[in-house]
């Protein structure tokens, strides 16, 4: 009499990679250039996105229309409250316009 096996499907799985963008990446910076560096990421995200694709683009401008507001006056001595605002302003928009890779189709 034989046993019917068992297969463990996370034996085979392949790991995803991982996605790190700007707001993880530049942790230990300065806020304003952390701030700074996630803006110019959302900038090319925001030029890269089709006409057709309103809603993101929609959500971008205004993500950019926020931190220009923080940015616009002396970054190099902000205030509590400002490097609080942009703080939050990073970890809110931590994942807008993030772009995961398509799952490979495996064949069973």
């Amino acid at each position: 009499m034989s046993t019917p096996k068992t297969v463990d499907p996370t034996k085979h799985a392949k790991v995803p990679t991982r996605v790190e963008n700007t707001t993880d990446a530049t942790r230990g910076k300065p806020i304003a250039s952390r701030a700074r560096t996630r803006k110019a990421e959302l900038e090319k995200a925001h030029d890269l996105l089709p006409s057709t694709e309103l809603s993101a683009r929609g959500d971008i401008e205004m993500a950019l229309a926020e931190v220009n507001q923080w940015l616009a006056g002396d970054t190099e001595h902000l205030s509590h409250v400002t490097a609080a605002d942009l703080n939050r302003w990073l970890e809110r928009t931590k994942h807008l316009a993030e772009v995961t890779p398509k799952a490979r189709r495996t064949r069973g």
